[in-house]
């Protein structure tokens, strides 16, 4: 069973649909005791990385997500919710991220402001969550702030917006996405299908 880390700014429909679409169970998480109901996570984001940071403290999710990621459990961070796996951010300056990974989010300055449709990804290390997924495929992307490298072992695929920056990241069984594979057509949903399946 799939959960779906409901802190009430995230994207949750479009991707329980995709899952759904996919015919693989999952369910919204509310509450910390719904986190004994599933065996994968996923934490959606959309908005501000310091309201989405305060909301997920309020609800007591930081450290279960931090011991769900130590202890090798399979995790997905989708736009935002591979920003908020970061230490910092430029967008909220003060508040501090989960730090799963090393390494901040800056705001794009060499190109228009937010960065939104399709973009491609180039391929810096292959894994299971990639599989039959080409270099230089696109994905759809929505994002005013980037993740600057903070741990090159941690970078799967980077993407360029005027710069090059992690578009994939991933630790242990943990996987972050700056794009929306739930948005993505069928490079997405072959991506979702794999992280259930290999990862």
């Amino acid at each position: 069973m799939i959960g779906i880390i409901d802190y009430e700014a995230g994207n949750l429909n479009s991707v329980r649909k995709a899952f759904d679409f996919l015919q693989k169970n999952s369910r919204v998480l509310k509450s910390l005791k719904d986190f004994d109901t599933v065996d994968r996570l996923v934490l959606p984001g959309v908005g501000s990385y310091g309201h989405a940071m305060e909301r997920i403290k309020e609800k007591g999710f930081i450290d279960p997500i931090k011991k769900w990621i130590e202890s090798g459990q399979p995790f997905l961070g989708i736009c935002l919710g591979l920003q908020l796996l970061f230490e910092s951010s430029q967008e909220s300056k003060g508040v501090k991220g989960m730090s799963v990974f090393k390494g901040t989010c800056r705001r794009f300055t060499e190109m228009k402001v937010p960065q939104i449709g399709w973009n491609n990804i180039q391929i810096q290390r292959t894994t299971s969550f990639l599989r039959g997924i080409r270099d230089g495929e696109f994905f759809y992307f929505n994002h005013s702030y980037y993740v600057v490298e903070g741990e090159k072992e941690a970078v799967v695929a980077k993407s360029n917006y005027g710069i090059d920056y992690i578009s994939i990241a991933k630790k242990r069984n943990a996987y972050g996405v700056q794009f929306h594979p739930e948005k993505s057509g069928q490079a997405g949903l072959k991506l979702l299908k794999n992280w259930v399946e290999r990862c």
